[in-house]
């Protein structure tokens, strides 16, 4: 571990620092204690609300130079940059598949590991991603937090309401088998 003595009993990432362990530990507690005194949005770290408030303020201060799209941070505007020039530098060595950013390659190995870190309080479901888990939460409580604003119809996730959009519109979507 070297200069890394300090390691999660989840999923053995390994950190410096008492403290980061202590923070990195929440990601698999769910629990949130930095919340947003706008949007009541709550996060595990302090450095992801810091991140979030710049949501609020509309402050983007790094332009793409071959489009108009504008970023709040500069990590996010390298990545764009990618989508102009194709390059995915991020390449799974499972199978053929690579990616833009070195987070997406981390969540599609889960895919092949199998590795579920994210576990329901409630009834022990686990899940290899966080927003899984999430949605699955949704089951337990019955919260529908996506309206219709023609009609009021409400879906506890976006997609549907996605789709349920277009009926008023004389639409639909084909619908996942």
């Amino acid at each position: 571990i070297g200069s890394n003595p300090f390691s999660c009993i989840q999923c053995n990432k390994a950190f410096p620092t008492t403290g980061q362990l202590k923070s990195h530990m929440l990601c698999h507690t769910g629990e949130k204690e930095f919340v947003c005194t706008q949007c009541d949005e709550a996060f595990s770290q302090s450095g992801k609300l810091k991140r979030h408030k710049l949501s609020h303020t509309g402050e983007k201060d790094f332009g793409c130079t071959q489009c108009d799209k504008a970023f709040s941070r500069l990590g996010n505007l390298k990545t764009h940059k990618l989508l102009h020039t194709g390059e995915k530098e991020f390449c799974c060595t499972q199978c053929d598949k690579a990616f833009y950013a070195s987070k997406n390659l981390k969540i599609h190995m889960l895919a092949h590991t199998g590795q579920k870190d994210f576990s329901c309080p409630q009834c022990g479901r686990a899940f290899s991603y966080l927003g899984d888990l999430k949605r699955h939460k949704l089951s337990h409580t019955g919260e529908k937090e996506f309206a219709c604003t023609q009609c009021g119809k409400a879906y506890s996730r976006s997609g549907s309401l996605k789709r349920h959009k277009l009926s008023h519109m004389g639409g639909t979507l084909p619908t996942a088998n």
